[in-house]
C-alpha cells in the first residue's frame, strides 16, 4: 500500500483542523511511502505540544486501489473519503463520504512532559465502547483517562474479540507482544477479556438465527479451566515485563442471543476465580458494577444499550466511576 501524502493536525468540528496546527507527516524524510504486507510503518517524529485528552485529525491519501484494508470496527469516531488528494484541506469537502471504520492507523505515539506509565486495557466490544454515543468518547477506557486527566491510556479493545481463538481480530494470546507488550512506557495492562469465549463456546447450537453469526468464529469450544489458563498465560508474560496486571470481572449477558444457563455457569466460575484465585495485583469488578440486583445474570436496564450485552453511555460512566485511581499512581 502506497501513502503518497500524510497530514497530522488538532481536530476542530466537523471534520475540519484547527489553523496553524498543520504538521506534514514524513517517512524517513520522504512525504510518500509504500508499506510492505502485513508490516507497520512508523512515521517521523513531529515537534507538536499537545493538551491532554487532545483529538486529532490524521489525513492520508492513498495514490492507488488498496485491495485489502487493515481497519477497526465498530468506527466510533466519524471518519472520510474524500477523492484525490485532500490531506491540506482545512475543512471538510462536500465530495466527502462517510468511513464506517478507522481504516489503517493503529496508535499515535507521544513523548510525556513529565514522567508517565502507558496504561493499556485489553479487551472485547466492551472495552471498545460498542453501544455508546458516536463521536462522545464513552468508552470506559477513555472515560478513564478523561478522570485520570491524562491521554495515556491505550483502549485496545477489539468488538468480538475472544483470548484463546482467532475471529474477529487475532485471539488475545495471539495479539498481546503486538497490541500490548510493545506499548512504549508500558506500566499497566488490564485485562478484560474472556466474555466472547464463554459466550460462544456455550451458545444456544439450535437457534437459526445464530447460525451466520457463530460462523464468524472458528475453534473448538473452550472451557472455565481453559479461560482461566488464558488468563495466568497473559499474566506470566506481562509480569516479565515487570507490569502490573489489572483483571476485570466478565459482566452479565442473560438477555442477549447469546445467552445460556450453562454459560452464566461458566461466567460465574470463571468470576470467582477472578475475585479470589490471588493472580493479579488487583481486580475491577465490573460485574457488580452492572449487574441487577434483582436479577444478577442481567445488566441493569438503565446501563446497557438496549441489547443486554453492551454498555449504555451511562453504564461505561459507571465502569470508568468505579474504578480506584490510587491503582495507578
Amino acid at each position: 500500500m502506497t501513502i503518497g501524502a500524510a497530514q497530522l493536525a488538532l481536530a476542530a468540528p466537523g471534520g475540519a483542523v484547527r489553523a496553524g496546527s498543520e504538521r506534514v507527516l514524513t517517512f524517513s524524510g520522504a512525504t510518500a511511502v509504500t508499506v510492505p504486507a502485513g508490516a507497520p510503518v512508523l512515521s517521523d517524529p513531529v515537534d507538536m505540544s499537545l493538551p491532554a485528552l487532545a483529538e486529532l485529525s490524521i489525513s492520508l491519501y492513498l495514490p492507488e486501489r488498496v485491495e485489502t484494508c487493515t481497519c477497526h470496527d465498530p468506527a466510533l469516531d466519524t471518519g472520510w473519503t474524500i477523492p484525490g488528494d485532500a490531506v491540506a484541506a482545512p475543512t471538510l469537502p462536500e465530495n466527502a463520504g462517510d468511513l464506517p471504520v478507522r481504516a489503517l492507523i493503529s496508535a499515535v505515539e507521544s513523548v510525556p512532559d513529565a514522567p508517565a506509565k502507558a496504561i493499556v486495557v485489553l479487551g472485547d466490544s466492551r472495552t471498545d465502547g460498542a453501544g455508546s454515543t458516536p463521536d462522545t468518547h464513552h468508552s470506559w477506557p477513555e472515560l478513564l483517562a478523561e478522570r485520570l486527566e491524562t491521554g495515556y491510556v491505550v483502549n485496545q479493545g477489539i468488538s468480538g474479540n475472544r483470548m484463546l481463538n482467532d475471529g474477529i481480530g487475532a485471539a488475545a494470546l495471539a495479539r498481546f507482544d503486538r497490541d500490548v507488550l510493545a506499548t512504549p512506557g508500558l506500566g499497566c495492562v488490564v485485562l478484560s477479556i474472556g466474555a466472547n469465549d464463554i459466550a460462544i463456546s456455550f451458545a444456544p447450537r439450535d437457534d437459526g438465527s445464530l447460525a451466520d453469526f457463530l460462523k464468524m468464529f472458528p475453534g473448538a469450544p473452550v472451557t472455565t479451566d481453559d479461560v482461566i489458563a488464558g488468563h495466568r498465560q497473559l499474566i506470566a508474560r506481562a509480569r516479565e515485563r515487570g507490569v502490573r496486571v489489572y483483571g476485570t470481572t466478565i459482566a452479565p449477558f442473560e438477555g442477549s442471543e447469546l445467552y445460556t444457563p450453562a454459560g452464566e455457569n461458566a461466567r460465574q466460575t470463571v468470576n470467582e476465580w477472578i475475585r479470589t484465585g490471588g493472580a493479579f495485583d488487583a481486580v475491577l469488578d465490573f460485574d457488580t458494577v452492572w449487574r441487577d440486583a434483582a436479577h444478577p445474570g442481567r445488566i441493569r436496564d438503565d446501563f446497557h444499550a438496549g441489547d443486554h450485552l453492551h454498555g449504555s453511555d451511562a453504564g461505561y460512566r459507571a465502569l470508568a466511576d468505579s474504578v480506584d485511581l490510587s491503582l495507578f499512581s
